[in-house]
């Protein structure tokens, strides 16, 4: 079941991530975060997130623009090592707070609780008027990437922030939409070099059909994505989405997932 479901869910939101304002981190993350723990699911993610930009590249990295990728992207890749650490530690610390609710003994971690937050924080980020209309100078390009670098080590979520920064990089529709793919392509493959070596310790707690299967069908999104999506209204995907999130949120906030 949780094969099906992480499935579709990849399918799908790979789909919407091209113009959505979504990741596919931001909504897969916390469905495989159902099935796993929350160390593991953002581990997992990640690669799946690695593997469906890989195929973007292919799909759009023709139109990226190299000097964008150098200010913002090269920031983001070292910013997302220091994040990926920090969440490192983060699951490493106990619980700050057990209760028994419904008859079921629950806890509250400091990653489940911080990756809850953050999860609450850029839902709210995303569906604000205020924040989307939000641009800055390139000169900030630099610490745009390290802002958006580092959430994406943390927690996967850096789609709100890297859209912010690079809205307003003179680029065209194409250049915006592949050079988001190849940042996120640098960031992902920063942050593996930490998750892997995490998961070598725990390769026995990945489910790695999983990860294929979830892989596979975003692939299917993308492709089909690319040829269709400019006809659907975001704004009703946002929306719907978010609801998703800001339950899953609160189920980590409060220890019930």
């Amino acid at each position: 079941m949780e094969i099906l479901i992480v499935s579709l869910t990849a399918l799908a939101t790979s789909a919407l991530t091209l113009f959505s304002g979504f990741g596919l981190g931001t909504l897969l993350m916390p469905v495989v975060a159902i099935f796993f723990p929350v160390e593991i699911a953002i581990a997992m993610t990640a690669m799946v997130h690695l593997a469906n930009n890989l195929f973007k590249v292919v799909l759009l990295g023709k139109q990226a623009n190299s000097s964008v990728l150098i200010s913002f992207g090269i920031p983001a890749m070292i910013s997302a090592l220091v994040g990926a650490l920090v969440l490192g530690w983060l699951s490493g610390l106990p619980a700050i707070l057990e209760y028994v609710a419904f008859g079921k003994s629950l806890q509250v971690s400091p990653i489940k609780l911080t990756v809850g937050i953050l999860i609450l924080g850029f839902v709210f980020l995303e569906l604000s008027p205020k924040f989307s209309s939000i641009s800055l100078d390139k000169k900030y390009l630099p610490y745009g990437g390290m802002i958006s670098g580092f959430f994406g080590g943390l927690s996967g979520h850096q789609g709100a922030f890297r859209s912010m920064f690079l809205i307003k990089a003179g680029l065209d529709k194409e250049q915006f939409v592949a050079t988001s793919v190849m940042v996120a392509v640098m960031v992902d493959l920063s942050r593996m070099l930490i998750y892997g070596w995490d998961m070598s310790m725990q390769h026995r707690d990945v489910d790695w059909l999983l990860v294929i299967s979830a892989s596979l069908s975003a692939f299917v999104g993308a492709y089909f994505g690319a040829k269709m999506l400019k006809k659907l209204t975001i704004r009703a995907v946002q929306v719907a989405v978010s609801a998703l999130l800001v339950i899953v949120s609160v189920g980590l906030i409060s220890g019930i997932l």
